[in-house]
């Protein structure tokens, strides 16, 4: 069997790849695949470093950079950030983009409904809690700058999604973006959704990991992906045990938990994205789709 160490945070961004270690989808393709557990802005006590403002002293960051995993997936504009910056600046072991993931989270604008805020518009210069260079981050300028001008969008750092939750609830900020099983939690405890859109996964890696071996990683997460479709309630432990006892399984949305296969990541995509994200000076200049971007699984 081969060995790959590949890096998590949080269950929904992470759900195909526990499914195909739990279900034996790995195994079927020859692989023992490894998951590192990291703090992430999902679970309800975690630690703090995984929300510094500087990406590569988080601790999953940390630990790629220092080899100790071969893979990891975050947010699509998340991993842009890490892989540009890791190309384009010294000082970091380099990591590429190697394929559009399979894990869609499901991110929600919350609030109080106290506040008697009803739509996007009614948030303009109001701070709303994230955590920054995440996907609650990118996925609110995203949702909102379609309702708002850009300078009228306001991000303010609330910590993890229970911590968020608490914020909200206490009036410090105006909204909160959160992603499931949050959202859930906080529906439970009266809160409103205001507007919610998918944020999809990228998946990145370093040039050790071979094309033969991200193949195969893929296929089984294609494989998880199915069997999360055919039965999301089956799986939704993951994500239950995440809220640390504040959500029972009754109120999970299951129609949140949405997954896809693994697909290369294309031109267009980089440019897209790319753009999108230095023009909002979020990450740095001078990255190319040829020093970004590696599709060798399906080379």
């Amino acid at each position: 069997m081969q060995k790959v160490k590949a890096s998590m945070m949080n269950a929904i961004h992470d759900l195909p790849l526990l499914v195909a270690r739990d279900e034996g989808f790995f195994r079927d393709e020859g692989l023992d695949v490894e998951i590192l557990r990291t703090p992430g802005s999902g679970q309800r006590d975690s630690d703090h470093q995984a929300l510094r403002a500087n990406v590569f002293e988080r601790t999953m960051e940390a630990l790629y950079d220092q080899g100790a995993c071969d893979q990891f997936r975050m947010c699509e504009w998340g991993v842009m950030k890490r892989a540009v910056e890791s190309n384009v600046n010294a000082g970091h072991r380099p990591a590429k983009i190697v394929a559009l993931g399979s894990a869609m989270s499901t991110f929600a604008i919350v609030v109080d409904p106290k506040s008697r805020i009803y739509e996007p518009e009614q948030l303009k210069n109001k701070p709303i809690a994230v955590s920054p260079y995440n996907g609650s981050h990118f996925t609110t300028l995203k949702l909102l700058e379609g309702f708002l001008k850009r300078e009228q969008i306001k991000t303010a750092f609330a910590g993890t999604m229970k911590e968020r939750i608490d914020a909200l609830a206490r009036g410090e900020v105006a909204a909160a973006s959160l992603m499931e099983p949050w959202i859930s939690v906080a529906e439970k405890r009266g809160m409103r959704v205001v507007m919610e859109s998918h944020s999809t996964r990228s998946e990145a890696a370093g040039d050790e990991l071979d094309g033969p071996t991200l193949a195969k990683m893929f296929r089984a997460q294609a494989e998880a992906a199915k069997a999360i479709e055919r039965s999301p309630g089956r799986y939704a432990r993951y994500l239950i045990d995440e809220a640390g006892g504040l959500l029972e399984p009754k109120d999970l949305k299951l129609e949140r938990i949405l997954n896809a296969p693994p697909e290369p990541y294309t031109r267009e995509r980089f440019e897209h994205t790319y753009r999108w994200t230095l023009d909002w000076g979020l990450v740095a200049p001078g990255a190319t789709y040829e020093n970004t971007v590696d599709n060798r699984a399906w080379q």
